[in-house]
């Protein structure tokens, strides 16, 4: 038995979450595709992916009621599941595969995490200043690997230059 949550569609464009923004609730795109981006629509603006049918995303503001990391935009028209923490137990229960693919998600960017930290702890006990550029790379990587390492489409589809000249950019 599937869970069930609020289930509404989205137009291309709309953007479904945005960065720093905090939503105690997360999603799962049940139909179509959705870009994932650092920075967006600012000067900083990073593509980090494009993800697919059941894939989840929120879930900081789910558990931790935590503002986004990423801005998440539809890239096609999609059906979008809502699910409120005071649901989680629920959708836990009846979506194994899609907690199990957010748990994957969380333990491979605390094992990149826990690299980064240590090779920053590394540099300051052998009394070097962290490198900026290094610290920033730390930053966008893990940024990178946290939310949709396995994306749902070619990179064909989803280079930055493909979405600009869909946007008309």
């Amino acid at each position: 038995m599937e869970y069930k949550g609020k289930i509404f569609r989205v137009s291309q464009g709309t953007v479904i979450l945005k960065e720093e923004e905090t939503k105690k609730e997360m999603y799962k795109l049940l139909d179509g595709h959705a870009e994932v981006y650092l920075g967006y629509g600012t000067e900083k603006e990073t593509l980090l992916g494009i993800i697919g049918p059941q894939a989840c995303f929120g879930e900081m503001g789910a558990l931790l009621g935590s503002p986004s990391l990423h801005t998440v935009v539809a890239y096609s028209d999609c059906l979008v599941m809502c699910i409120t923490q005071s649901e989680m137990v629920d959708f836990i229960r009846h979506d194994g595969k899609a907690v199990l693919k957010i748990m994957q998600s969380m333990a491979q960017t605390m094992t990149l995490l826990n690299l980064n930290i240590g090779m920053l702890m590394d540099d300051l006990k052998n009394g070097k200043k962290p490198d900026e550029n290094r610290v920033h790379e730390m930053e966008k990587t893990a940024s990178e690997f946290a939310v949709y390492r396995n994306s749902a489409m070619s990179g064909k589809f989803w280079t930055a230059d493909n979405v600009a000249k869909r946007r008309g950019r």
